[in-house]
């Protein structure tokens, strides 16, 4: 199928078995690699994007679902070639060990803060809930999401 869509906010298509999944296409076909496949099966976070403004596991989207979507990646959210707010606030508060769960975990704080620029500790637990990291623990991720909500809040 040709395959019509935005990725961070440029528009791509491409001939893609409907089948295929969004991390493949990401990866595969537009050499986006900062989207990670940890478990393949929706459970680590990972492979975390934003679709259509919520935040997805990209492993259990499939090309037939994208036709004319807009989809944001972590390379997406550079701000003139230097980290965005909430990636700088995960290298300041120490949020990031071995860096694998980092990309998905930093697209659902991505996602949260357009949803909810003020989160409470219990929002941000709740929005994290499908990412998993196993090195940092996450009081250290909680530190940079609240620093990242407040200081985009100062803007």
């Amino acid at each position: 199928m040709l395959l019509t869509f935005k990725v961070n906010g440029v528009t791509r298509s491409l001939e893609v078995s409907p089948a295929k999944r969004l991390l493949d296409i990401l990866r595969e076909d537009l050499e986006l690699t900062g989207t990670k496949e940890g478990c393949g099966e929706g459970e680590c976070g990972a492979c975390t994007v934003i679709l259509n403004g919520e935040a997805v596991h990209s492993c259990l989207c499939v090309a037939a679902q994208l036709e004319g979507s807009e989809v944001v990646t972590i390379e997406g959210l550079e701000e003139n070639g230097e980290l965005s707010i909430i990636q700088n606030a995960f290298y300041e508060e120490i949020a990031v060990q071995c860096g694998f769960c980092t990309t998905g975990m930093i697209m659902s704080t991505k996602a949260l803060l357009m949803h909810n620029p003020h989160p409470t500790e219990e929002e941000i637990r709740i929005a994290l809930s499908g990412n998993i990291c196993r090195c940092s623990g996450y009081t250290q991720i909680i530190r940079a999401v609240l620093r990242s909500a407040k200081e985009m809040g100062e803007q």
